[in-house]
Formats: C-alpha cells, structure tokens, sequence
C-alpha cells in the first residue's frame, strides 16, 4: 500500500468514528478531539489532483466563434481585405510573440498590460501587444525604407476584460500602414479615405473620423505651462474627454496629478474645440499657439491635409478635435480616430459618439529606435476596430433576425429514388473537380423530402436531383431551393448552368 493509501485508509476510519460517536450522542468535547484528528489527517493528505474538477471554460477575456459568428467575420474581413488591396496594399505576418526588449518601452502606460512569457528556451519573449511595433521591428531589420502593408492578426493585452463592451484579452486587429519618405500628407490623408471607405462599406451606422496633430497638443501644453514631464499623463486626461465631462478631467488633473487650476483652465479653452478647416485657420491666427513651432507646423500640415480630404471626397466625414491625444507614446504626428454617431433624441440636438471603430497614426521615430544607426523611416497607418465591429454587424442580424448562411454550398447532390449512391458519388465528384461547392447527404438511400429540408434550413440554393429515368435520358433535374422551379438539364451542361446562376454576388451582411 502507497503513503497515499494508507493516510486515505486513516481518514476514512477516523471519518467513521467521528461519525460513530455523533450517532452515540457523545460529549461535544469528545466529538471536537476526534473531529480535530480527522482535520489534521486531512492537512496531511492533501489535495488530490487526479480528482480535483475540471472547469470547461475558455481563459478569461477570450470567446470561441461558432460557425454563424465566423460566417459574418468572414465576411467583415472581406470587405476590408479588398480595400486594402484596392490600396495597392502587399500582406506580410509577424510572430504572435517577439523578444521581449521589443517591446518594452513602446507604450507608455500600457506597457503593462504586456503579456510576458515563461522563458522556455534562452529568450525573454512577450506576447505581441499591436501590430505596429512588429511591423516596425521587420522593417528595421530588413532595412526597408518603403512599403505599402496590410496585416491582419491576433494581439494580446494582459487587461482586465469586459467582454460586453468589446474588450478581450485575445482580438483581432487589421492594420494597414505606408512607410517611406514622401511629400507631406498625401500618405495620411490616403489613410483617412480607407478608413472612410470601410466604414461605409460596412453599413454599420453614421460614424466621424477625429483628427488633431501630436505636434499641436505637445505645443499647445507648452504655451499653456505644462512642464515636459507632465505632457504624457495630462494627454491621457485629455483624452477622456470623449467619454467624460471637462469638470472631471480638469478635477483628474489638477486632483490626481498635480497641475495648477489656471493651467488646467488655459488648457480647456483649447481642448473644448472641434470644426474643420475654419478652425485650423483660427488657430493659425492664435497669438500664442501661432508662436510655437511644432504647433505651427502642425497646423500647416493640418491644412493641406483638409485640401486632400476635400480632393478625396470626405472632409465632411472628419472632424478635427482638439481633445483627441491618442495614449500610444509612439505617435509623432497627424492622429486619428473614428467614433459612430448615435442619432440624436432631438432635432437640433449633436450626434453622440457611441464608441471608437478604427484609429490611427503618424509615427516617424519608431523605425529608428530598432535601427543601430538610429535612421528613421517615416510611417503612417490605420487600425480597423474589428471586434467592435463584428459586435454591431453580429447585433444587427439578430434584431433583424436575419439568416446567416455558414457554408458556400451551390448545389446539393440529390437522388430521387433508391440505390442511387454511386451515380451521386459521380455527380459530386465530377462537380468538385470543376470547382462547384457541392456537397451530397451521407446515406445510401435517403429520402428526397430530407435531401430538400437540409437544403432549406442550410441556405443552399440548388438541388441536383438523380433519377433513374433522368440517368436514361443523360440529363440532371436542377431545382432552385427557393423558387422550387426544376428544368432538366443536359448533363454536360450543368456545370456552366450552375456557375451562371450562382453568379450573383452575395450581399456583405
């Protein structure tokens, strides 16, 4: 007998005489020594592993995706995958997890939120946080100095989950980024319009693209008397503003991190304004912003982006706003977010912002902190906010209760009558081997009423039916699912009869 087995074999006889002794109705004394001894029996044993519960849960902050789910994120990626290659966009991938030192240091704040791995072979490695420092790392390292890239992956924050706003431990991101030198904001404003034009490829509702410069923010704290050290966190402060009052930003920063009232008061002048061009100009004329020099060269390139976006069709579509600050460390420039727009409760009343859908960025030194001679690749991008996005699309079917289809399938191959397997096992084959998406039921002779219903409840729109007089007769009996219309059908023909009617392209959601 093991140590094991024979402290178990001593519990269980104590357990019995602690409950001999309860069924005598002893002294309470003698029952609470005899309980004691069971106790410290129990302390010796243990727990047993092989006997703990397993809990059958995903980690906390990731999901699965059922086939339905899959179907509509398919089919979101394909709209954005187009654009960007409509952009003229090259893919590459990354590691989904890099030398930690790579990453360390890139974020400000939320380095924290970093996922560290245990050292498994000689590296300190962390789990990829965007997909924008990676993409950084590849071109230092390969000593590229210009390319036009989309990336769509997985990133990983160690963060405090809330799944029903969107926020997980494990999501997607869809990056699209233009690196090299190039004359000014061509490449940025050529950002903006993807952006628009995925969002409104989407459907998913009114949404505004915020926009504001790195440069004029930092010049803007300066003229307002925040000191270098403070810039940084009083940005995160001012960033709230889309989701809090100025009076609880002002109370953050003057409560929690020190800054003067009055300097907090000249800062809220400022970070209270949004418009278009008229306000770029306005501030070009600020006495005091107009004297700073990375806000005034902020400003410029403001400008001529607005003259782009105009050329481009979406100035109406962007908005810029002097709260957004954007918490990643590594922005040098032009940045960008868009937020939908919930329709206002009353006429005359502004559109509320319901949340951010994609953001993005000019980041000119991140190159040059990989590289050994510090040389810098100037780079601009986009981030689409998938997740959120396939929230909203994924919402929005269910109210409408719409069906989604989770398979491609064109046709059925179906039999009428009896002892018909072999002839559908051709069919099928023949079909697959011309690239038709067909698919036949796995039983020998299943009823035609079945072979129809799972037509129906999966969406696929045709049925190829076998008889015994149709094989005579070397035709096929195409029935439309919806319609339930049926022509015979040539059997050398019904290739091109299938790929004529399924033709039509298929809705985005």
């Amino acid at each position: 007998m093991t140590e094991r087995a024979a402290l178990e074999e001593l519990v269980r006889l104590q357990g019995e005489r602690v409950r001999g002794l309860k069924q005598q109705k002893a002294s309470a004394e003698q029952i609470e020594e005899e309980v004691s001894k069971l106790l410290k029996l129990k302390a010796q044993l243990g727990p047993d592993e092989s006997k703990q519960k397993f809990v059958l849960k995903t980690p906390k902050g990731t999901r699965d995706y059922s086939p339905r789910q899959m179907a509509v994120r398919e089919k979101v990626f394909d709209v954005i995958i187009r654009c960007f290659k409509c952009h003229g966009a090259e893919v590459i991938d990354t590691p989904v997890f890099e030398l930690k030192e790579t990453l360390t240091g890139k974020y400000g704040e939320d380095s924290k939120l970093i996922y560290d791995l245990k050292d498994q072979g000689g590296e300190l490695l962390s789990l990829r946080y965007d997909l924008t420092v990676p993409f950084a790392r590849y071109l230092a390292m390969n000593k590229l100095t210009n390319i036009k890239r989309y990336h769509i992956a997985k990133v990983y924050r160690r963060d405090n989950p809330a799944m029903t706003r969107g926020r997980y431990r494990e999501f997607y991101q869809c990056d699209f980024d233009i690196a090299g030198q190039f004359d000014p904001m061509i490449p940025d404003a050529e950002c903006l319009k993807i952006m628009c034009e995925i969002l409104s490829s989407l459907q998913i509702g009114d949404f505004l693209v915020k926009v504001n410069d790195r440069r004029i923010l930092d010049g803007m704290f300066a003229i307002c008397g925040v000191s270098d050290s403070k810039f940084r966190t009083i940005c995160s402060s001012v960033d709230k503003l889309d989701k809090v009052s100025w009076d609880e930003v002002k109370n953050e920063m003057v409560g929690e991190k020190g800054l003067a009232p009055e300097v907090a008061d000249r800062i809220g002048d400022y970070v209270q304004q949004h418009g278009g061009v008229s306000l770029v100009e306005q501030l070009l004329q600020d006495p005091k912003l107009s004297q700073n020099k990375q806000a005034l060269e902020g400003l410029r390139d403001l400008k001529l982006l607005f003259e782009y976006l105009t050329l481009f069709g979406i100035d109406d579509k962007i908005s810029f706003d002097l709260s957004l600050a954007r918490g990643l460390d590594y922005y040098t420039g032009v940045i960008y977010e868009a937020v939908l727009l919930q329709t206002p409760a009353q006429a005359g009343e502004e559109p509320l912002g319901v949340g951010s859908v994609a953001a993005g960025g000019r980041y000119d030194g991140l190159v040059g902190m990989f590289d050994p001679k510090g040389r810098k690749v100037p780079c601009v991008g986009l981030s689409i906010g998938v997740e959120r996005i396939f929230s909203i699309v994924e919402q929005r079917l269910e109210a409408l209760e719409e069906k989604v289809r989770t398979t491609e399938t064109q046709v059925l191959v179906a039999s009428a009558q009896k002892k018909l397997l072999e002839e559908r096992l051709k069919l099928v084959s023949e079909l697959w081997d011309a690239g038709i998406k067909a698919e036949l039921i796995y039983k020998k002779n299943p009823k035609l009423l079945n072979q129809l219903q799972y037509c129906e409840e999966a969406g696929i729109p045709l049925v190829a039916i076998i008889g015994e007089q149709e094989l005579k007769d070397g035709v096929i009996k195409l029935r439309s699912v919806a319609s339930r219309e049926e022509v015979d059908v040539r059997r050398e023909d019904l290739v091109e009869e299938i790929k004529r009617r399924t033709s039509q392209s298929l809705r985005i959601c």
